[in-house]
């Protein structure tokens, strides 16, 4: 539903305009931002300031002072302000704004770290902002970023009942040497359905003590109700998983057991037939039945292909976990392909980088990725629907 303005404030807006001029554009803008924030704060709310209403989902909380700056100059707005309200307010019509402006501060970050010139850089924000940084406000900048960052990544979490954990490598410099470095990430859908970025972590490796570490961090945030747990059989992490989370059901991502699996196949040409067989056993209507497909299929290969047949027998099994849940969850959650996913848009963004010169530049970059995408989720369409019969 679009706000609508009052009559009036179009009025002040446009007799600002007549008697300014262009001068006066900038707080036309600001006049129509404060007064669009209100009347979503309104609708967030159910009501109106003052407004005695049965529906009403909480209160106005007065106003917090915000600086954006854009090509006009610097908009001083008034960011209207909830209290009692059970679900988090802020105005949609500057939230995109302020992305973009992590966006602008991390991009500032990296070209700092990578020794762009501050004259450069005061060019850049001059074309594309409209307005010129100098190397103080660039090393603010930065501080203020993995200030945020930082928080972000240390906020408490909540009951998670679905955990998807996943890692990629990046290049980094270590003492002269340039060495591929794990990024350990961990997803999770709660138990309304919405996906969450939880946290992120750059290490050494995928050793048994950087994912325990990791998964640990996780659980002092608060992290709760794990009930089933994706991931590829990232090494170190099954040790961890187990220490970390004791009985909790693993599902064995089966994209990845389907690429596995081509390893053991001793002719190129019967390549597409294993796939297919391994694909009936994965859609089986159950698990007695994909139970019955599998060892039809070892029976099939353990002749031919023995090496493939023996791999089938101990590996496919890890991808069957999925079964217990509804059928309806099934196709989201037999694979931890929403991390490979997000995966090409961090590595969309990394390769401009291509080596970073330290562990926190890999890390603030990461984080600023993934923040955003969390944005997206909690405030987009639910991942499941956790409401069906």
């Amino acid at each position: 539903m679009a706000c609508r303005v009052k009559d009036n404030i179009v009025e002040d807006v446009l007799e600002s305009l007549c008697d300014e001029g262009f001068d006066g554009i900038a707080g036309a803008l600001v006049t129509l931002l404060n007064e669009v924030m209100k009347l979503e704060r309104s609708r967030h709310l159910e009501a109106g300031l003052y407004e005695r209403n049965e529906n009403r989902r909480g209160y106005a909380n007065g106003y917090k002072p915000k600086t954006l700056k854009s090509r006009m100059g610097d908009l001083n707005i008034q960011v209207p302000q909830v209290r009692d309200s059970e679900e988090d307010f802020y105005p949609s019509c500057i939230e995109k704004g302020i992305r973009s402006e992590r966006a602008l501060k991390a991009a500032l970050a990296e070209m700092y770290i990578q020794g762009v010139s501050t004259r450069k850089i005061k060019a850049i924000t001059e074309e594309l902002c409209g307005f010129s940084i100098s190397s103080t406000q660039v090393s603010r900048v930065t501080q203020e970023l993995d200030e945020a960052l930082e928080q972000w990544r240390n906020r408490r979490l909540g009951q998670i009942k679905y955990l998807i954990l996943d890692a990629r490598y990046e290049s980094v410099r270590h003492g002269g040497h340039v060495i591929d470095n794990a990024v350990l990430i961990a997803y999770g859908v709660d138990q309304d359905g919405v996906r969450h970025v939880l946290g992120v972590s750059v290490s050494l490796s995928e050793a048994e003590i950087h994912w325990r570490e990791f998964l640990e961090s996780l659980v002092r945030r608060g992290l709760h109700g794990v009930e089933y747990i994706v991931s590829d059989a990232h090494a170190g992490l099954g040790a961890a998983r187990k220490a970390v989370f004791p009985g909790v059901v693993w599902q064995r991502c089966q994209f990845h057991l389907q690429q596995n699996a081509q390893s053991y196949v001793p002719k190129k040409s019967m390549k597409q037939e294993v796939a297919e067989d391994i694909r009936a056993i994965f859609n089986a209507k159950d698990l007695e039945e994909a139970e019955r497909l599998l060892q039809l299929t070892i029976e099939k290969y353990e002749k031919g292909a023995p090496k493939l047949a023996a791999w089938m027998e101990e590996n496919l099994p890890q991808g069957f976990s999925v079964f217990d849940l509804a059928s309806r969850y099934r196709k989201k959650l037999r694979t931890s392909n929403m991390a490979e996913k997000i995966n090409k848009e961090i590595k969309k963004r990394t390769k401009v980088v291509s080596i970073f010169p330290n562990n926190a530049s890999c890390l603030r970059l990461v984080s600023a990725i993934l923040i955003e995408i969390d944005e997206e989720w909690r405030h987009g369409r639910k991942f499941l629907n956790m409401t069906e019969n």
